[in-house]
C-alpha cells in the first residue's frame, strides 16, 4: 500500500528550515534506507507543501515519521495529514489495474 505525506507549510517555511535541514534530511534517508520512504520533497514556487511517499502497510508509518520531523516539532509545517493512495498504474504500482 501507499501512503502520501502531506505537510502544510508556514509563511515563513523558507527562512527557518535551514538551521533543521540537516536534521530533517538524515531523517528522510534513514527511513527511505528501509524502504518504506520513497520519494520526498517541497512543491510550489515559493513552496507551499511538500510531500513524502511511503510505501507501507500502515498510515502509522508515515505519521509516526511526521511526528519525529525536525519541521513538524519546531513549527515549520502548519498542517499534515496522511492519505492513502491507491496506486493503479506504473511499475512500482501497489495494485496493478491493466487495461482489458
Amino acid at each position: 500500500m501507499h501512503y502520501v505525506l502531506i505537510y502544510e507549510t508556514t509563511a515563513d517555511y523558507l527562512e527557518k528550515r535551514g538551521q533543521y535541514r540537516a536534521e530533517h534530511l538524515a531523517l528522510a534517508w534513514q527511513w527511505a534506507e528501509t524502504g518504506e520512504l520513497l520519494l520526498g520533497g517541497a512543491m510550489g514556487e515559493p513552496v507551499e507543501r511538500a510531500m513524502l511517499l511511503f510505501a507501507c502497510d500502515s498510515p502509522e508509518v508515515p505519521a509516526n515519521f511526521a511526528r519525529l520531523d525536525p519541521y513538524v516539532r519546531h513549527g515549520l509545517v502548519a498542517h499534515w495529514r496522511v492519505m492513502p493512495w491507491h496506486t493503479v498504474v506504473g511499475e512500482g504500482a501497489a495494485n496493478p489495474v491493466l487495461p482489458s
